[in-house]
């Protein structure tokens, strides 16, 4: 299983911003590594090969931050 690694470009001003995106990523299914950066507004994520890019980004959508790139890495 080699899973899958997505990057997004999300816009994220506090802790409290990343803190919800880390929260709703963990209780996806699949997800096997999260690396959130706030200084560069970036969302890394590995997952399984069950959990595809558009759960992930419509996941990331629906704490109300604006996803202003995202694209398969792997």
């Amino acid at each position: 299983m080699s899973g899958h690694k997505y990057h997004f470009d999300v816009s994220m001003s506090c802790s409290g911003c990343s803190g919800a995106v880390d929260r709703v990523l963990k209780k996806l299914d699949g997800v096997s590594d999260i690396d959130i950066s706030l200084e560069k507004q970036t969302v890394d994520v590995t997952t399984t090969d069950a959990l595809d890019f558009d759960t992930v980004y419509n996941t990331i959508a629906k704490t109300g931050k604006k996803i202003n790139d995202g694209k398969v890495i792997q």
